[in-house]
């Protein structure tokens, strides 16, 4: 006797339960650090993308949405995410080091914009920059928010900041 399979693939939820679920989530802000965090993941993606590929018309998209929303991500953490973490923290050393990691990567930033793919070192400073940026992650991420969850940010508030700001830029870019 023949027996029929259903289909144990798990169908996307829909209905107004799913509907107001997946809407009141895309109204509720993030906390800052996992805003930052999220840009965070999403440039590494770019930058471990930009390796893998040989296209040069793929590099040079990959090589402008990297340095745009490095841009972003550092314009952000600078008037917003920095500040506050100035007033609530004793430890200065990781901010100072923060914005002069910024310092440097804005620097090859602006090398990489005013070259295009196939030109000498172009791949070398996209690499290099990639480089920067997992150092500078790395102590955000495993010194400088923790501190900052702990000092008692109110980063609800930091993130619906941040979110603002960061659209306002994106926006500019157009």
């Amino acid at each position: 006797m023949a027996t029929t399979k259903s289909s144990s693939k798990a169908k996307p939820k829909t209905g107004a339960r799913a509907t107001r679920k997946a809407s009141k989530e895309q109204k509720r802000p993030a906390d800052a650090i996992k805003l930052l965090k999220d840009d965070h993941k999403e440039v590494k993606g770019w930058f471990d993308e930009f390796d893998k590929t040989d296209d040069d018309a793929r590099k040079q998209e990959l090589a402008d949405k990297i340095c745009m929303a490095l841009t972003v991500h550092a314009t952000i953490e600078e008037e917003i995410f920095y500040p506050a973490a100035y007033e609530a923290l004793d430890d200065d050393d990781l901010l100072d080091e923060a914005e002069v990691e910024h310092a440097s990567a804005k620097a090859l930033i602006a090398e990489i914009q005013g070259s295009q793919v196939g030109e000498p070192l172009f791949d070398a400073k996209v690499t290099v920059l990639g480089e920067y940026i997992d150092h500078h992650v790395q102590e955000e991420e495993k010194e400088l928010f923790p501190e900052c969850r702990a000092s008692g940010m109110d980063l609800k508030a930091l993130g619906e900041q941040l979110a603002a700001r960061k659209a306002e830029l994106m926006a500019a870019q157009g």
